[in-house]
């Protein structure tokens, strides 16, 4: 056995140890187990009633335009953001990814953070999110990392740091593997997918995961939402909002099988196998109360890829760019721009 099997025998033992080996564990695709807080109400706001699953209600923070394409028989059109430096501009594109419980306007502090630094900022909305096309096809990380670089074609961008959240940092893991000619740093924030799901839970045909998201209710979605944070502010009430209103939606059955299928993706999908393979600068960050043994298992993920910086904040959650922007935002273009003169 070689270095570089040992050192991953070694990752998946000490995951599997930390996590355990529940067979109660959340649905595929979280990590977070939703706790009762002292904010849940006991019924919605008679004002939060349907928001379509294309969001068209909710403003995006910069103009959206649209990719178009076809895939699996099917045309599709994929939402993006594509804002320019507002501050002294320094030739230099950053990629930011969406998790599975957002979509791209939630990154509108972030995008303004980066600008303000001199980066050119692409939002893609992978499809089956937010005001992208909800088709009921096969989801993968590969493919979605082929859309984003067919976006990055499109505008004409060679090459990129990628920055994804949650979900998305499994895919700009799986694009960092894939595209490491054109990934020039990769920031991982409150990322799951640390460990091999499929080492840990049992799994599930995608018709139970769809039953379990059409059985979604508003004390589900408030609980898992506010366990996001070690902090509550009213301005994250929006995205419970936003997904209890989706459950009110004649369109809801549709959307809650694209996350069925994107949740079982996040399950037989692990990204733990790619880390070894990239040698891009990479940044392990976000919130340390961010479920059991965040920290333990953050560690392991920056062990595992060659070229890896940790960076983790106290008493923050799943969301660093909500409840410490004052900490994200210095880290994360610190590291983009390390070497700089």
């Amino acid at each position: 056995m070689n270095h570089r099997e040992t050192t991953l025998l070694t990752f998946l033992l000490a995951a599997l140890l930390l996590s355990g080996w529940s067979t109660h564990a959340p649905v595929p695709g979280d990590e977070i187990v939703p706790a009762a807080s002292d904010t849940t109400q006991v019924a919605p706001s008679d004002d939060y009633g349907p928001i379509s699953i294309n969001v068209e209600e909710i403003e995006y923070p910069h103009p959206v335009s649209f990719l178009e394409f076809r895939r699996q028989g099917k045309d599709l059109r994929m939402a993006y953001m594509d804002v320019e430096p507002t501050g002294e501009a320094n030739g230099r594109t950053v990629v930011l990814l969406h998790g599975l419980n957002f979509f791209g306007a939630y990154w509108d502090t972030t995008i303004d953070a980066l600008t303000e630094a001199g980066f050119r900022v692409v939002v893609p909305v992978q499809i089956g999110f937010g005001r992208s096309s909800k088709p009921i096809i096969s989801y993968s990380f590969n493919t979605k990392s082929y859309n984003t670089a067919k976006l990055l074609d499109e505008l004409g961008i060679d090459e990129a740091a990628i920055v994804g959240h949650s979900m998305g940092g499994m895919l700009a893991s799986r694009f960092a593997l894939l595209h490491p000619d054109r990934t020039t740093h990769v920031a991982l924030v409150n990322m799951i997918g640390k460990v091999d799901f499929r080492l840990q839970r049992p799994y599930q045909p995608i018709d139970e995961v769809y039953e379990a998201e059409l059985a979604r209710g508003y004390d589900e979605i408030r609980a898992g939402q506010e366990a996001y944070y070690v902090d509550w502010d009213e301005a994250y009430e929006k995205y419970i909002r936003i997904h209890y209103g989706w459950t009110q939606s004649g369109d809801f059955p549709r959307l809650a099988k694209v996350r069925a299928l994107n949740r079982q993706m996040v399950f037989n999908e692990p990204v733990v196998y790619d880390w070894p393979n990239i040698e891009t600068p990479a940044l392990v960050i976000g919130g340390e109360e961010d479920g059991p043994d965040f920290p333990e298992l953050a560690e392991n993920a920056a062990n595992m890829l060659p070229n890896a910086v940790l960076v983790l904040f106290e008493d923050v959650g799943h969301n660093p760019h909500f409840e410490a922007p004052e900490l994200f935002f210095p880290e994360l273009i610190r590291f983009l721009t390390d070497g700089d003169e």
